[in-house]
């Protein structure tokens, strides 16, 4: 991949870290716990992409299921174990909906990256990807919800939306990437998170803000 003016991988990295605090905040107890596990995954991750790991792109299974499937597995078991849901009702809501402002420099980069042909318009705001919308309206609907002027109806549509308009990105990012599946964007695949530290993107920050919506909405249905 060519060399990207440096300001796109700090933006990156601030946006992966401004994410894991934000899970962390939510959860006064667990503070400590949560950046502790999300650091060492962060690390892990960056040396498996140094090396070329993830660049093998024919490999079947993808290689790439060492950087998503772990995260979403976890989500699964705090999901379906008790203490797992216990720990889930215990994060703050309000801090959970506060923490999706991280897409806005997210699109960003993706934005960036676009312009420098390491992923495809369709990923971006210019193209199919609205998901920007999620993170300027989060701190709209945060105040609004903190100050009791919309209610948990409000809310819990707002999350359906923006999980929708995340599943929207995931997945066109997904058909987009060079692997024996792709079906999209051939002139310019989705190449930027083979590589660090934009693989923290699918790794990290998608996971982290998944898992936001999916404890909004048990909360917000169980109210």
């Amino acid at each position: 991949m060519e060399q990207l003016p440096f300001y796109i991988a700090l933006v990156m990295g601030l946006s992966t870290f401004l994410s894991a605090y934000f899970l962390a905040k939510a959860s006064p107890k667990h503070k400590t716990r949560i950046l502790t596990i999300a650091i060492g995954w962060l690390i892990l991750q960056s040396l498996i992409s140094i090396s070329g790991f993830y660049t093998h792109t024919k490999a079947m299974p993808p290689r790439f299921l060492l950087a998503i499937g772990p995260p979403f597995l976890l989500i699964i078991g705090l999901f379906a174990t008790k203490s797992g849901r216990y720990f889930i009702d215990s994060l703050e809501i309000k801090t959970l909906t506060m923490l999706h402002v991280v897409r806005i420099p997210v699109e960003l980069v993706l934005f960036w990256l676009f312009l420098h042909k390491t992923v495809p318009e369709i990923m971006t705001f210019e193209g199919q990807n609205f998901d920007i919308i999620s993170g300027i309206t989060a701190p709209v609907v945060y105040y609004l919800f903190k100050k009791e002027y919309i209610g948990m109806g409000i809310l819990l549509m707002w999350n359906f939306a923006c999980l929708m308009l995340l599943i929207n990105i995931v997945s066109t990012a997904i058909l987009s990437a060079p692997f024996p599946f792709q079906q999209l964007a051939f002139d310019q695949p989705n190449i930027a998170v083979l590589y660090f530290p934009f693989n923290w993107l699918p790794c990290c920050i998608v996971p982290i803000v998944l898992f936001s919506h999916l404890v909004a909405i048990r909360k917000l249905m169980r109210e």
